[in-house]
């Protein structure tokens, strides 16, 4: 019987899943999600390949399940540092910096990567479960129309630019100086393309 690790089942089920989590998200970063198999990520979580099916069905389950826990984590996270934003434009440049940061610090591959390793029906359930996100970017957008600093635009039109622009830059595989650079080059170009009025934000990263 395998060793429990927490004080109860529950803890032991929760802290195995982190292990699960945090093997992926290594060899994610060193191999590629394609390049490894469950088996691969039992082995580095130092679960048996068979209590990992208690776990996980397949590795599509798990990257589902993976991409939700660090969503959630992310979007209070987001929460927190938007209740710090001195205007909308502060806002727009901490929401694309936070989920670039956030795509690094996971590992996860970028959303058009992200949709061809999940079947259709997993891929919408991710995009349902993170859709407080878009209504985050929109809330911004329209308080910066709003206050006068972005020019009047299609919220809409402009949410999906936004997200084109943060699912198309790859860092899932960048640290250090040249992930700084991505992603401040990046604020700065979506910032340029809806029209923001902003000065040099590269300093409050």
């Amino acid at each position: 019987m395998p060793k429990i690790t927490g004080r109860s089942l529950g803890e032991h089920r929760e802290r195995t899943r982190e292990r699960i989590f945090a093997a992926l998200s290594t060899l994610m970063y060193q191999r590629g999600f394609d390049a490894i198999s469950l088996a691969d990520i039992a082995a580095a979580a130092e679960v048996g390949r068979t209590a990992m099916y208690n776990y996980f069905a397949d590795k599509e389950s798990l990257l589902l399940a993976y991409a939700e826990h660090v969503t959630e984590q992310y979007m209070a996270e987001l929460v927190s540092a938007l209740a710090e934003v001195r205007d909308p434009v502060d806002g727009l440049a901490t929401y694309v910096r936070s989920q670039l940061r956030h795509v690094a610090r996971n590992h996860l591959p970028p959303g058009t990567a992200l949709r061809s390793l999940m079947s259709e029906q997993s891929y919408r359930h991710m995009v349902e479960h993170v859709s407080a996100l878009e209504l985050i970017l929109r809330g911004i957008l329209a308080a910066g129309i709003r206050e006068g600093l972005l020019p009047a635009d299609d919220v809409d039109t402009l949410v999906g630019l936004v997200t084109a622009c943060i699912s198309g830059r790859t860092v899932a595989e960048l640290s250090g100086p040249e992930l700084d650079h991505a992603v401040e080059s990046t604020v700065r170009f979506v910032l340029r393309g809806v029209g923001a009025f902003y000065d040099d934000l590269s300093s409050q990263s």
